[in-house]
């Protein structure tokens, strides 16, 4: 039988040699064998399936999962995405910058060990609430305590009154540098996010937060058991409230990025819901497709989604052309919040990735 090093191994992998006498240590290489200091491998020896990558199962009690509803989120589309995930011994850090509810950056900090993360948003209210959960968790569960055991006693007069109290106090509030008040701000997001109509988050011109309150009987404002994870699962993260550019200088040949940007409507009225006063149009789009040029220039590896114009327009080659350079998957999603029915149910979404 021939051998191979762990280093031969590790090139042949693509994994690190580190990681390779962990598993033969951990006897998951078959007839692997300990010489002096060093371990020696059959060359016929298959990788073994990473077990990192399924570190949690349905019965792990220490999953996270997104703290807000998010309109577009992306937790339908993950065993689409997580197809796409790269990291290894080379890439070893992950950056999103457009993390929105973070759907996709739980489900990484959940299975991989990422030794740097990079998230950002333009919504200030939204970056804030991120910052609060990972810096002041308690104090924010505090609030968010009371709040659920003021508003769920009430009849939904009252609750309306109540909510519209929340909503009127929240775009009062701006997030600085007062600490009490960012806490405060982060809580009253996260409530009204809980009781809003189909947990929607959207703003009018002027940036104030407009959703009326939802049918919810017994909504769920403080998930503390979830809230105490993902405060965990951020405490090594670098969250930043800025445009995407500003993570530039963070990404590199190392890099997975995944860019979730608002999605280009599928019809001129589609665009009824902002999530910030500033609405990304199609020059933003072509400009955000310059970006990822640059980004893979670098050596990044990167993967984009959208939404697919030939849904409505079998002719609409926009993404075709600004992104002809990378490959461009067309995926199945459920499209439920749409002002037109025939856009509803199941549509097409795009994953561009340039590997």
């Amino acid at each position: 039988m021939e051998f191979m090093s762990a280093r031969e191994a590790a090139d042949k992998w693509g994994i690190s040699q580190r990681r390779v006498a962990v598993l033969c240590s951990e006897n998951r290489i078959a007839e692997a064998t300990m010489v002096g200091n060093m371990w020696i491998i059959p060359t016929n020896a298959e990788k073994p399936i990473d077990a990192r990558s399924i570190r949690y199962t349905k019965d792990d009690e220490k999953t996270v999962k997104p703290f807000l509803k998010w309109a577009g989120g992306k937790g339908q589309l993950l065993k689409e995405i997580e197809q796409y995930y790269p990291f290894d011994h080379k890439i070893t850090k992950y950056a999103e910058p457009f993390v929105g509810g973070g759907a996709v950056l739980f489900d990484v900090l959940r299975k991989f060990d990422i030794q740097e993360v990079y998230i950002s948003d333009i919504n200030a209210e939204l970056i804030n609430a991120y910052r609060i959960i990972r810096d002041n968790i308690d104090e924010l569960i505090t609030t968010l305590k009371t709040y659920q055991e003021e508003y769920i006693p009430l009849p939904t007069e009252e609750r309306k009154v109540y909510y519209m109290t929340k909503r009127e106090k929240f775009n009062d509030l701006k997030v600085n540098g007062n600490e009490t008040v960012n806490i405060e701000k982060a809580a009253l997001m996260i409530f009204l996010n809980k009781t809003c109509f189909n947990g929607l988050y959207r703003v009018n011109k002027k940036g104030l937060f407009n959703v009326p309150m939802g049918a919810y009987k017994n909504p769920m404002i403080c998930d503390e058991k979830n809230l105490r994870e993902v405060s965990a699962k951020l405490q090594n993260v670098t969250i930043v409230c800025g445009d995407y550019r500003e993570s530039a200088e963070f990404i590199d040949e190392h890099t997975f990025v995944y860019f979730d940007p608002p999605y280009r409507p599928l019809t001129d009225t589609a665009s009824f819901t902002a999530y910030t006063e500033n609405l990304f149009n199609d020059e933003e789009q072509i400009d955000l497709a310059r970006f990822v040029d640059a980004m893979h220039k670098k050596g990044a590896k990167i993967v984009v989604s959208n939404s697919d114009p030939k849904n409505s327009n079998t002719e609409d080659d926009f993404f075709d052309n600004i992104y002809n350079a990378h490959k461009i998957k067309r995926v199945e999603a459920t499209r439920m919040i749409n002002c037109n029915s025939e856009l509803r149910g199941k549509i097409k979404e795009l994953l561009i990735s340039n590997f």
